[in-house]
């Protein structure tokens, strides 16, 4: 599943709901095993043992928490922009860097809104923040956003001190 069309907030907690359901699959793996704990850490770190957020299929756990992370804050991304604009006509969700659309979030309607997002301990970490808000300015969509989660920054809103260009940055709940 490259895309995901995110046309209404019931459709944005569908998907919530299915990354719910992989969460809790490899919830279940953990809490199954025993033994020795490197070789479940071993086993979490280089086997299919985890699932994919939103796609029938395995992958490593580490790289579960990853892509959880990525395919959440762009489904809460949607719902926030299905409220800041809705007659866009939905958005369409690509996130990761293995997508296949230009930005994380594009209004169905072209040329509308585009938004990048992340999660991050730090939203300074690798220069996500610096990076995605240079990426922004750049596109000539009419409304253009960064969303993020992290834990430095627990209470949703738009932030607007780490602005610049144009682009709106908003921080989702933690």
């Amino acid at each position: 599943m490259s895309q995901i069309l995110v046309g209404s907030t019931a459709d944005a907690d569908q998907l919530l709901h299915r990354i719910q359901l992989s969460a809790k699959r490899a919830h279940d793996w953990i809490a199954a095993q025993s033994g020795d704990p490197l070789d479940m850490l071993k086993s979490m770190k280089f086997q299919p043992v985890g699932f994919h957020p939103v796609e029938d299929r395995a992958l490593n756990v580490v790289e579960q928490i990853n892509q959880t992370w990525t395919y959440y804050v762009a489904a809460t991304a949607a719902k926030q922009l299905l409220e800041l604009h809705p007659d866009v006509g939905g958005f369409h969700l690509a996130p990761g860097a293995h997508a296949s659309r230009e930005l994380d979030i594009m209004s169905d309607a072209p040329g509308v809104v585009g938004a990048e997002t992340f999660a991050a301990v730090d939203p300074r970490n690798n220069r996500k923040l610096f990076l995605d808000l240079q990426k922004m300015a750049a596109r000539t969509e009419r409304h253009r956003y960064v969303f993020f989660m992290s834990p430095l920054y627990p209470d949703a809103g738009r932030q607007v001190r780490l602005e610049r260009d144009g682009v709106e940055v908003w921080s989702l709940p933690f």
